[in-house]
């Protein structure tokens, strides 16, 4: 087992129409290796108010800290600001700059034909219809996954995609991306230039949006990788 320090901590932040139970396939490999592990609950109502449920996550920590971010709340784990976070691991995520939205970069380039139609309802907030899931979020994960993600879901509210980013933690913290080559709701180009525009350790595989549910292990090397490099070892950027 690695020897990480002592009460060194991986939180888990969940996306938009999600909660933490996305990340079920890879709390226990993580905590296995000597890992503490959470998953911060996101209001998904501003990325202020989201950054301010991490930060409040964080307070609950007393060591070292990887904060680990899926497609919205890459740009939530890059708003936070403390010293004990290590480095930043992105799931195929959003990474905007700072002064863009998360809508910008959503939007960069082409999406794919299979990409649902997100409209608001009364209220400011966006839901995913059922189908979607099996068809967009997560068309490589088994039936039962992407009916009980459908079941789960939280609407995200429509301030959380245009609100203007702070200046990102990246860009003082190395971080970790997986780009999902076949994911549909987030162009696979896109990602690798947010990767690269960070200057991110990159590495690519042939999943789709969520690929906790139907690759957990490439998840959880990603997260022990950045790990063992940030808190054992010295960081090496490098793209796959």
């Amino acid at each position: 087992m690695d020897e990480f320090p002592e009460n060194s901590t991986v939180i888990l932040v969940h996306a938009a129409w999600a909660d933490g139970s996305c990340w079920s396939n890879i709390i226990r490999p993580v905590a296995e290796r000597g890992l503490k592990v959470t998953c911060a609950p996101m209001p998904l109502t501003s990325l202020t108010n989201d950054a301010t449920a991490l930060s409040w996550a964080l307070e609950q920590t007393t060591g070292a800290v990887i904060l680990v971010g899926h497609a919205y709340s890459g740009a939530v784990i890059a708003a936070v600001r403390e010293e004990r976070v290590k480095s930043l691991v992105y799931i195929a995520a959003l990474a905007p700059d700072e002064g863009e939205t998360v809508a910008e970069v959503f939007y960069r380039d082409t999406p794919s034909p299979e990409q649902p139609k997100m409209v608001p309802d009364s209220r400011g907030l966006v839901w995913m219809q059922e189908d979607a899931f099996s068809r967009a979020l997560a068309q490589n994960a088994t039936v039962d996954q992407a009916r009980i993600a459908a079941a789960v879901q939280r609407p995200i509210a429509v301030q959380c995609i245009q609100e203007a980013a702070p200046v990102p933690l990246w860009k003082s913290r190395p971080s970790w991306y997986l780009i999902a080559e076949e994911d549909r709701m987030i162009n696979p180009k896109t990602q690798r230039f947010m990767a690269e525009r960070m200057g991110a350790t990159v590495r690519s595989h042939r999943v789709d949006h969520t690929p906790m549910y139907s690759e957990p292990a490439i998840v959880v090397d990603l997260i022990l990788e950045a790990a063992t490099a940030t808190l054992i070892g010295n960081p090496a950027r490098q793209t796959a």
